[in-house]
């Protein structure tokens, strides 16, 4: 699981996990609405995600950098 985490794994079933923990987590939904949701939704969702969370960090970077 720890590999999957750092993105060194291709288990399929692993990488299945992770993607519903993250959109369920994100989207603060159950996991098995995940699971009925068409895939090219599940990975436009997960898209949208990551950007969203980059901006974050971004913004947060940008703030710690003004306290130095």
């Amino acid at each position: 699981m720890r590999d999957a985490l750092k993105g060194r794994s291709n288990d399929p079933s692993i990488v299945s996990l992770l993607i519903t923990y993250t959109l369920s987590s994100a989207l603060s939904i159950s996991p098995l609405e995940i699971l009925k949701m068409p895939a090219s939704l599940v990975m436009d969702l997960l898209y949208v995600h990551r950007n969203v969370e980059e901006l974050k960090a971004e913004a947060i970077d940008k703030e710690i950098s003004k306290v130095k």
